[in-house]
């Protein structure tokens, strides 16, 4: 499968966002992931752009055939941002630079 079709894929399917505890968060319909920290991670979604901010966040499971993403972390806020730049490159190239 490539990229693109994966995208495509990934559009059509309908989003989860499902927070337990504020300590772990699920994400369906993740495209990329556009940069994380410990505090802060930004993900491309089929719902648009999504920040999720905390402390001590790291990315449990990430399956990019299926746009699943699994946060752990003490999770204080999701917002939906309207009109972020994205980031060039993507997570891949990030995390070799």
């Amino acid at each position: 499968m490539t990229i693109e079709e994966r995208k495509i894929q990934v559009k059509q399917a309908a989003q989860k966002l499902v927070l337990e505890n504020r300590e772990t968060l699920s994400v369906s319909g993740v495209k990329d992931v556009e940069s994380f920290s410990e505090t802060v991670v930004n993900l491309d979604t089929n719902m648009g752009r999504l920040a999720v901010k905390g402390e001590n966040l790291k990315i449990n499971k990430l399956n990019v055939d299926t746009g699943d993403l699994s946060l752990i972390g003490k999770i204080n806020a999701m917002e939906f941002v309207k009109g972020a730049k994205r980031a060039k490159g993507n997570f891949i190239e990030h995390l070799f630079k």
